[in-house]
């Protein structure tokens, strides 16, 4: 009244905190949050019973050997000799079996040897140590030619000898060693990351696809910023995130702890475990607000869950392209395949969290995390747009907006005893 009204509005931040706190605590406190922390242990029961059942399937299944069709002295060189070299070497070598000790001048039918279901017989080995027939399938007879002539070369020159010893010099590590170490623990972190993102950040869609549909989210945008909704919202499902990730981080460090040595262990990270999970936890925030405002953008653009779905679908799919391009350049330091992955906003957080586990630098995560912050805000000021020109300003509301203003331009109005005298 005097001049200094205000408007009442708060302020982005301030607004954006108000609509964190409030998604959060709904959330946290439904019946539904129970049953989204038990989701993940069901493809973790499934894939332990069938990791224990091919497992099982793999110690009862019958090796492949190879029959024997040879003389009686030919036949016990081969099977000695083939067991001589299998004591030092290791299981390398196929299964010998006997088949048939021939008398001179005898034959025999190997196709019948193969068709039979007496035993697991691959191939049949016939002819003498010196000049060795082996028949079988193309791909498997291809594959045990070198064995096979080992074996009959041993054969042919009698008993095994003595073979000299081999005096062993450990080393702590290699480069070799530590490098491919490293690789392998970068690959399980950045897949560990792409997993969650995928599996929370569509939280984001339905919360927002649900509010629209309820018109609650047009009220918010009448009293607050639409940036500040978006921003509250993304935060609030990302608060719900890291709290369904620590109950299931801890559930699964009791069970790591458990298992003891039957999990096998991950090598060291370039920066160390701690620095790798508190960096884990950066860049997992950091793809889920880059993902989630995408998801924003679809959710303003969508009417019905229909659409979401149909529009959502190019976005996953693109994803896994994204996870596939950081994942390959993983395999190539320095490269300009690398370089490209790490600054590609969406592919930057799969990138860098690898690079952390190969590299011990730290500055280049500063910058990286400072360019993903500013592209989130970006697309939050860009879905937000596309909200208001989409829904705010569109409808029955913006229809009679126009019509209004039709008339004023026309320069006349009519009362409302005038506009109410049709209907009478």
């Amino acid at each position: 009244m005097n001049g200094n009204r205000q408007t009442g509005r708060l302020s982005v931040l301030a607004a954006a905190w108000v609509v964190a706190r409030r998604d959060f605590v709904a959330i946290l406190f439904s019946r539904t949050f129970f049953f989204f922390l038990l989701g993940p242990l069901f493809p973790v029961i499934v894939g332990v019973l069938a990791g224990s059942v091919g497992s099982r399937v793999d110690q009862t299944a019958v090796r492949p050997e190879v029959g024997v069709v040879m003389t009686g002295a030919d036949a016990d060189a081969v099977v000695a000799a083939r067991d001589a070299l299998a004591k030092r070497l290791g299981t390398g070598l196929p299964g010998f079996v006997v088949l048939k000790r021939l008398q001179a001048g005898e034959t025999y039918d190997l196709a019948k040897a193969l068709a039979g279901r007496q035993a697991n017989i691959a191939a049949v080995l016939s002819g003498t140590p010196q000049a060795p027939v082996l028949t079988g399938p193309k791909g498997r007879i291809e594959g045990w030619r070198g064995a096979i002539a080992m074996v009959a070369a041993q054969a042919s020159a009698g008993p095994l000898g003595p073979w000299p010893d081999v005096a062993l010099k450990t080393t702590a590590t290699s480069n070799a060693s530590e490098r491919t170490g490293r690789l392998r623990t970068a690959q399980s972190a950045q897949m560990l990351l792409f997993l969650l993102t995928m599996m929370l950040a569509g939280m984001v869609l339905s919360n927002l696809v649900e509010e629209k549909g309820n018109k609650i989210i047009e009220v918010l945008a009448a009293a607050i910023p639409m940036e500040a909704v978006f921003l509250g919202k993304l935060f609030a499902m990302l608060a719900v995130s890291l709290v369904g990730i620590s109950v299931w981080g801890g559930i699964g460090t009791v069970l790591y702890v458990a298992a003891g040595s039957a999990v096998p262990h991950l090598p060291e990270p370039a920066v160390g475990w701690p620095l790798l999970i508190g960096l884990g936890v950066v860049y997992f925030s950091m793809a889920y607000l880059l993902l989630g405002s995408v998801f924003l953008s679809i959710g303003s653009m969508a009417a019905t869950v229909r659409e979401v779905q149909t529009i959502s679908m190019p976005v996953t799919m693109l994803q896994l392209m994204v996870f596939f391009l950081a994942s390959y350049a993983m395999t190539q330091p320095g490269s300009g395949i690398e370089l490209f992955a790490v600054f590609f906003p969406f592919s930057s957080p799969f990138a860098m969290l690898a690079r952390a586990a190969q590299d011990s630098a730290l500055w280049p995560h500063v910058l990286a995390v400072l360019g993903q912050a500013l592209c989130v805000l970006l697309l939050v000021r860009a879905g937000a747009g596309i909200f208001r020109k989409r829904v705010m300003q569109s409808g029955p509301a913006r229809a009679g907006r126009k019509k209004r203003r039709g008339w004023r331009k026309r320069g006349g109005s009519r009362s409302v005893s005038e506009s109410a005298a049709p209907n009478l």
